[in-house]
């Protein structure tokens, strides 16, 4: 039997940072999701609505990588009342040719933090005007922060807004990136302010109403929304559907009954058969994405497998190459 590799949490943050590699790997997975041939099963959630928690299970198979991961990703958004962390989890790696298992992941949703930025970077790499210099970013968490890290990565931002609900979080966050990034970052206390003329603006909440309202929004703009992966969630107005130029999903079967695409279509605001185009196919060319200067170009991202099999295989390639982990065999 074959040796089976841990990473804990504090090697992995070593092993994978948020970037250009990170990015780069994440690109490739939507690329190979364009071709056609990757195996990747609708997302399983297991809802706990007396514990305010629910669970996601995501995979994928990527014929050209020789490993597939499989994640549990747990949400339990009370555990803060009790001193413990809303989101954790894990990721295993197992061979594609013989279904044993190579390493086990214990990244407590770091990984997916990581995978989540980069495509939050791919789609403003592919999506915004190449001169894109404000972002303005809705929210103050961990992913707002790593959002803004990650849009650095391909455009040359050189100033931030921040909004949240919570404006002391949103202050106190603002002054950390701009310490941190060495570029100009504001909290913001009106979020249609925040909106208005950024380059790039990105949603990163767990809203269950819209935060961000199409009227806000005018030509020339990129818009990332990333907290919509459950279908109670809800960031972005469902008319900006229709106002985008171009709406793009990470995966249209998926955007139809989780994403923002799925609040329009519940608005009829959008056909539910509509062929939108995939993020995976306008990086492969197969379909187009910003076509002028002027686009209103919307991004709906609710995280794909392929993005943790692509993650999760950096991190063990890494982790092989440095000899970093403990081997055990199985």
């Amino acid at each position: 039997m074959p040796d089976v590799t841990i990473l804990t949490e504090k090697e992995l943050r070593k092993l994978v940072p948020l970037d250009a590699d990170a990015v780069s790997v994440v690109e490739e997975a939507f690329r190979a999701l364009a071709g056609g041939a990757v195996v990747m099963p609708p997302i399983l959630r297991l809802d706990l609505k007396e514990a305010n928690g629910e669970v996601d299970v995501k995979t994928a198979y990527v014929p050209r990588l020789e490993s597939f991961a499989i994640k549990i990703s747990p949400g339990f958004f009370d555990n803060p009342k009790i001193g413990l962390p809303s989101v954790n989890g894990l990721m295993m790696l197992l061979s594609a040719r013989t279904g044993l298992l190579e390493a086990a992941l214990l990244d407590n949703g770091y990984l997916t933090d990581v995978r989540t930025a980069a495509a939050g970077a791919v789609a403003a790499k592919h999506l915004s005007r190449e001169d894109s210099e404000t972002a303005a970013i809705f929210g103050a968490g961990v992913q707002a922060r790593l959002q803004l890290e990650a849009l650095r990565l391909v455009r040359p931002i050189r100033r931030a807004r921040i909004w949240a609900r919570d404006a002391v979080k949103a202050e106190a966050t603002a002054a950390d990136l701009e310490k941190r990034l060495g570029i100009e970052v504001r909290a913001s206390a009106d979020p249609e302010k925040t909106a208005r003329g950024a380059d790039i603006i990105v949603t990163t909440t767990p809203s269950t109403s819209p935060i961000l309202i199409a009227d806000w929004i005018s030509s020339g703009q990129h818009i990332t929304a990333m907290g919509s992966d459950a279908e109670h969630k809800n960031e972005i107005d469902p008319k900006l559907v229709g106002k985008a130029d171009r709406y793009i999903a990470d995966r249209l079967s998926q955007t139809r009954i989780l994403g923002e695409l799925h609040h329009a279509i519940a608005a009829g605001l959008a056909d539910a058969d509509a062929d939108f185009p995939e993020l995976g196919a306008v990086i492969a060319g197969k379909a187009a994405g910003r076509t002028a200067d002027s686009d209103i170009t919307f991004a709906d991202l609710t995280g794909t497998g392929v993005q943790d099999t692509a993650i999760a295989t950096l991190a063990r390639r890494r982790a092989v190459e440095l000899g970093v982990g403990q081997t055990f065999s199985s």
